[in-house]
């Protein structure tokens, strides 16, 4: 793995994360370890494929919250640690709560994480998590809704290439309305009890 490239993938992913914090800075609460951004960003829509190789919308996630996440199964580093991160932060949940929550992975690059990839990757993960992607077209309609950049390095002589992504989860409500941005410097505690406190307002709301 080529240094260089590996650092320009992480700063970009850095970046891209920094900048979204600091457009929503102010907006969210001393209580959350990550960005409060309820009502900052629309509701869940997408037109994506499933692991399945099935056509999917949000519908797939009707009534139970979401975890999202934007990467690609190539990722050396940033994808599979973060996403070691959410997995273990769910299974922390109490299983009155934590039952419902959905795990979503987004591939962006569409080229190499074909539906059997995806699965592969997400089961590896959880048995809760929903691997998709998409047509470049479904995939920036996402990506520009809720702020999430990504794009693909020259490709080496090999073929292989990077793909810069923004770093951060995104949790939605039970009812599909964005409530948190999870930055990549919190450690499962704090995604676990950001995400409890989450789940268990949802369930008194309801």
């Amino acid at each position: 793995m080529n240094p260089a490239r590996v650092s320009l993938r992480s700063v970009t992913a850095s970046v891209a994360a920094l900048a979204i914090a600091l457009f929503l800075g102010g907006c969210g609460e001393d209580e959350w370890h990550g960005k409060n951004i309820t009502g900052l960003m629309p509701e869940l829509e997408f037109e994506l494929i499933d692991e399945n190789g099935d056509p999917v919308t949000e519908e797939v996630f009707a009534g139970e919250p979401v975890a999202m996440y934007f990467g690609f199964t190539h990722c050396p580093d940033i994808c599979p640690t973060t996403l070691a991160r959410l997995a273990a932060a769910a299974r922390r949940l109490p299983e009155s709560i934590g039952k419902n929550l959905q795990l979503a992975f987004v591939s962006v690059d569409p080229a190499r994480d074909d539906p059997d990839q995806l699965e592969r990757y997400t089961d590896a993960f959880s048995d809760r998590m929903l691997g998709l992607t998409g047509t470049q077209k479904q995939l920036r309609a996402l990506t520009r809704r809720y702020r999430v950049t990504f794009g693909y390095e020259e490709p080496g002589a090999d073929g292989s290439y990077e793909v810069s992504h923004s770093s951060a989860i995104l949790v939605f409500d039970a009812e599909l309305e964005p409530r948190l941005m999870l930055l990549d410097d919190l450690n499962v505690a704090q995604i676990a009890e950001d995400l409890e406190r989450l789940l268990e307002g949802s369930r008194s709301d309801s």
